[in-house]
Formats: C-alpha cells, sequence, structure tokens
C-alpha cells in the first residue's frame, strides 16, 4: 500500500485527485499508476484503470489471474467493474468512499452473486494516510479565491 500512496502523492502534485493503484503478481509491483484524468481529459483515466492496463500488458494477457491491486480509495463502480472483467484475485483499498465506492460502501460490485467472478476484499490498509491526503487536497481545493491582484489566485489565509 505504501506503493500506491507514492503514486496518489504524484498525482497530488500534479493537482489530480490523489488516487494511487499498484497491481502485485507473485510478490512483484508489475503495475503502477496514478489519476491522470486532467492530464489525458480522459473521465476514465483512474489509477486502477491505467494500473490494469499496465498489467495486462505486462503479463500478455486480459486477465490478471493471481493479481493483488492496491489502490488507496475504494474503488468506483467503472474501476470495480474492471477489475471483475480483468479476474484480479485480491483487492486490497486504504480509504472508504462513502459516496461511490463500489467495493461494499454504496455497491458491491465485487462480490455481487449476479457477475461470474469475486474478488478478495481488504480495506482500511493504511486507511488514515489515505484519507488524509484525499482531505488535503480537497480542501485546498476549497481555499477563498484572492481576485485583489487582478488575477484568480488562491489567498494566503
Amino acid at each position: 500500500m505504501s506503493e500506491a500512496l507514492k503514486e496518489a502523492r504524484v498525482a497530488f502534485e500534479e493537482d489530480e485527485v490523489p488516487v494511487g493503484a499498484v497491481i502485485v503478481h507473485d510478490s512483484r509491483i508489475i503495475a503502477r499508476a496514478h489519476n491522470q484524468i486532467k492530464l489525458l481529459k480522459d473521465p476514465t483515466a483512474h489509477a486502477e484503470i491505467i494500473a490494469i492496463t499496465q498489467a495486462a500488458s505486462y503479463l500478455g494477457n486480459e486477465r490478471l489471474i493471481n493479481t493483488t491491486m492496491y489502490a488507496t480509495i475504494e474503488p468506483c463502480s467503472m474501476c470495480a467493474g474492471a477489475l471483475v472483467l480483468a479476474r484480479i484475485k485480491r483487492l486490497v483499498y486504504g480509504a472508504v468512499d462513502p459516496k461511490t465506492g463500489a467495493c461494499g460502501s454504496v455497491f458491491n460490485i465485487t462480490n455481487s452473486r449476479k457477475l461470474n467472478h469475486r474478488i478478495k476484499v481488504s480495506k482500511g490498509i493504511l486507511e488514515t494516510e489515505c484519507a488524509a491526503l484525499l482531505k488535503e487536497f480537497f480542501s485546498r481545493l476549497r481555499q477563498p479565491i484572492d481576485m485583489s491582484a487582478g488575477s484568480p489566485r488562491k489567498s494566503a489565509g
């Protein structure tokens, strides 16, 4: 999870929502990614999706059998669906997402009996650190804008 947090910090520095993900196979990281939605102008450029693409390329297979994804936040419905389609064995995530989480919070796509694959899910790993990074990012977004200098910028106070 510490490697996924490193990726989330990269996203934070790039002014992206700080989400990071890594995929492990045979005790080796085979994919690492962070959100790149703004950079790529792509609403699907979530860390989890990019990591799945990298891992599939690395393994030369669309099925990520016997892999584990570590993500800093509970995946959304798009990402949870992709995890199921990729046949990822295990998901470990940090912070719960009570608004869009799809691995047990709002929805439970990763363990739906209606789907043909279920994922072992562990949550709350380094939760405090993962949540703190997200809170800091969103609190910065909510800072008042200083218009006194003629151009918009965040105020010092």
